[in-house]
């Protein structure tokens, strides 16, 4: 159980310290976080059930080298939303296998959980660009 939290939490600072490392250059970030659900077995009865531990795992989306304003650019940061998306459901997996719901149905939410992130990066270029 403990080995379970330590690696979680060893890929949240992980991610954290990412994330924080692009708040600090003010670059603007998309952040997708995958989140699985397992449940943990304990010798003792509990009421209402086995507990559930929540496991998340986020990545942060680098936007500085697209042009959000196009919609190539666009684009291109909607598919590196889901393909973060995918590897945190991935690395969930990898470490927790008997999770849920399905690696599929955790990047699917995790990026439908992202994109107003994305859409309102993209509105923020396009207006930018039009006043420019």
């Amino acid at each position: 159980m403990n080995t379970i939290l330590g690696k979680v939490v060893i890929g949240v600072a992980s991610a954290m310290l990412l994330s924080s490392a692009a708040i600090a250059q003010d670059v603007p970030e998309v952040t997708v976080q995958a989140k699985r659900l397992l449940n943990t077995k304990v010798t003792e009865r509990v009421e209402g059930g086995l507990p559930l531990q929540d496991i998340s795992v986020s990545y942060g989306v680098r936007t500085w080298d697209l042009d959000l304003a196009t919609h190539s650019g666009a684009t291109v940061l909607e598919q590196r939303v889901k393909d973060a998306a995918k590897l945190a459901c991935k690395e969930i997996s990898r470490q927790f296998p008997d999770a849920s719901p399905s690696e599929a149905e955790c990047a699917n939410t995790a990026a439908a959980k992202a994109m107003p992130q994305v859409k309102q990066l993209v509105a923020s270029a396009e207006k930018a660009h039009n006043r420019g």
